[in-house]
């Protein structure tokens, strides 16, 4: 289908804007930030501003997307509620912006120490652990893929090569001037990012999985792979800029044992819930009370939560991150 939408000023993308309901109270600023953000990337955030059929809104014959939920088929209209304005996206822009960075800021404290967690656990048994496929779950180190010819472990190594191979880290390049390659483990790994730890911890023997997710209080070091995978999936959202206050999480994180993080254990029984951010903010913080029991992170992420825009005449509000009951008033220590 060939894509046939015009390119049109600034001028017109705010006019084309002010015609479908948005208000805008001051043209210069509002044009300034479609000059400096951009429309499409601003759009994720008054999508949500929008009005739908199904609800009090009426089928309109033009400017509609189509999308199902269950059986029922709904439809985003082209225009917006009643009182939506372009400041109230630009202010959930500048929430999400400011939740994307607090959420790094836990993501990078809980690489730094998997590194650590993997590079000693492999490294005890060899430090070339992560070239030896018989120190690695047969799946990961043997099964092949019959379209690539390759195993899991074979596409590992690859981004751990090309990793290894553009760093310009001063201890990479002594290392290798001085011993050559392969690294060991515990010099390699402060090269990996966490999409590479995650899917090497996902490639380990059972037996040192769970070794490393019983540090943190859960038994079950598969379960534990699903949560690091759901942090990498954040990760990215983070550092791609993307919108993530309401992300529909591709990546769900698996239910962990009966008695373990309980205090957020409900979120699993929602689906809702379960497909969005704040469960996986809970995860990194279940996480931070291990690597970091001193950390103040879950409290400045009230701060901002509570900080969260005021939208409510536009159906807003934090559920749409899925926030689980009662959660500012939860005790980490007890939970």
């Amino acid at each position: 289908m060939p894509y046939d939408k015009p390119w049109i000023s600034y001028l017109e993308q705010l006019q084309q804007l002010k015609d479908r309901g948005l208000v805008v109270t001051d043209d210069e600023r509002a044009l300034a930030y479609l000059e400096r953000i951009g429309y499409y990337r601003l759009s994720g955030y008054w999508h949500s501003f929008r009005e739908r059929t199904g609800a009090c809104c009426p089928l309109k014959a033009e400017g509609r997307k189509k999308f199902k939920r269950g059986k029922i088929d709904h439809l985003t209209l082209d225009s917006f509620k009643a009182g939506a304005s372009f400041q109230q996206a630009v202010d959930l822009y500048v929430f999400d912006k400011r939740l994307r960075l607090l959420v790094l800021d836990a993501l990078e404290r809980i690489e730094v120490g998997l590194r650590v967690d993997i590079a000693h656990s492999l490294g005890r048994l060899d430090p070339l652990a992560y070239l030896k496929p018989e120190l690695l779950h047969d799946e990961f180190s043997s099964v092949i893929d019959p379209q690539t010819g390759l195993t899991p472990l074979h596409r590992w190594q690859e981004k751990h090569a090309r990793l290894i191979n553009r760093s310009g880290e001063a201890f990479i390049q002594h290392n290798k001037t001085k011993y050559g390659l392969p690294l060991p483990i515990w010099i390699a790994c402060e090269v990996w990012d966490f999409g590479t730890l995650s899917h090497l911890y996902a490639g380990m023997r059972a037996e040192e999985q769970d070794a490393i997710s019983r540090k943190y209080g859960i038994a079950n070091g598969r379960t534990f792979a699903s949560w690091l995978r759901s942090l990498n999936y954040l990760r990215n959202v983070c550092a791609h800029h993307s919108r993530l206050w309401n992300r529909n999480m591709l990546e769900q994180p698996k239910k962990p044992g009966r008695g373990e993080a309980s205090l957020f254990e409900g979120g699993w029984g929602n689906g809702h819930i379960q497909a969005r951010s704040f469960l996986v903010f809970c995860i990194a913080q279940f996480m931070l009370q291990t690597i970091n029991p001193s950390s103040t992170w879950w409290q400045r992420l009230t701060d901002l939560l509570n900080d969260f825009p005021d939208l409510e005449e536009l159906d807003l509000n934090l559920k749409g991150m899925g926030v689980i009951d009662d959660w500012d008033h939860w005790d980490w220590n007890d939970g």
